[in-house]
């Protein structure tokens, strides 16, 4: 396969052309020709990232989150991004992104989320997902089963005696979807970031608000879409490896 087979291989799982105005997914890095015998998945384009997929033999990385998110002017080793984008021409490795598009998709970002959360009955389109919880339970017991399932630190904005049954959620930095829980009943809203005003905000409406960290909102995404792709590949009769990283959050180059 090639990396624009990939390009379209992704297309037909998180269409580009959904992503919002602002971002920047696609293939942002390599040639569309190049061979790939093997990809390495990743929330994040970092130096440990490259240096996982030198050291895996993965010509192509496909990432959540973007780099050039914002016009670039220069190209350098003394800067952050500068730096990957010229380690990434160097090593020969080319760079998807599927960002808000994987993010709105069917089994894409959000609905993993839904249902690692345990919820059922899901529902909403765009960003925002809603579910019910099996059985209600307070807001202290449901921070504690959403640490458990999500394998994070879960921050409580609200009582904690508060019941919750119906949940709704954006993961990442999708505080802004709160609205749409207040308008659908919801009893709590969840999302990787939460601001301090909108927490209020939330309060002000009766709703308990779980801020549950970028990446654990984020990450498990990565693991479903590489089995959408491993289930896709035989059909088009081609052997390509397909990795997901293991490269700790925030891990420091070697």
């Amino acid at each position: 396969m090639t990396v624009y087979d990939f390009y379209l291989l992704m297309d037909q799982i998180a269409p580009f052309d959904t992503q919002a105005e602002f971002d920047n997914s696609g293939l942002l890095v390599g040639s569309p020709s190049a061979e790939v015998s093997a990809v390495l998945l990743a929330l994040d384009v970092t130096e440990a990232v490259i240096d996982e997929a030198v050291a895996l033999g993965a010509q192509l990385i496909i990432t959540h989150h973007p780099l050039m998110f914002s016009a670039r002017r220069q190209m350098t080793d003394e800067d952050y991004e500068g730096r990957l984008i010229r380690r990434l021409v160097r090593e020969d490795i080319s760079l998807i992104a599927a960002h808000t598009n994987l993010d709105q998709a069917p089994c894409g970002i959000n609905d993993t989320l839904a249902e690692l959360c345990g919820l059922t009955e899901i529902t909403g389109e765009g960003f925002f997902r809603s579910g019910l919880l099996p059985e209600a339970m307070t807001a202290a017991a449901c921070a504690e089963e959403l640490g458990r399932r999500l394998g994070t630190v879960v921050r409580l904005m609200g009582p904690e005696d508060a019941v919750i049954r119906r949940i709704g959620l954006c993961s990442g930095g999708g505080s802004d979807e709160w609205a749409s829980a207040a308008e659908t009943g919801c009893d709590a809203f969840l999302s990787g970031e939460i601001k301090h005003h909108l927490a209020l905000a939330l309060a002000d409406r009766g709703i308990v608000a779980f801020e549950c960290g970028h990446f654990a909102t984020e990450e498990p995404g990565m693991e479903v879409l590489a089995v959408a792709l491993q289930k896709a590949l035989p059909a088009l009769e081609c052997n390509v490896r397909v990795y997901v990283s293991e490269v700790p959050a925030y891990a420091f180059p070697r």
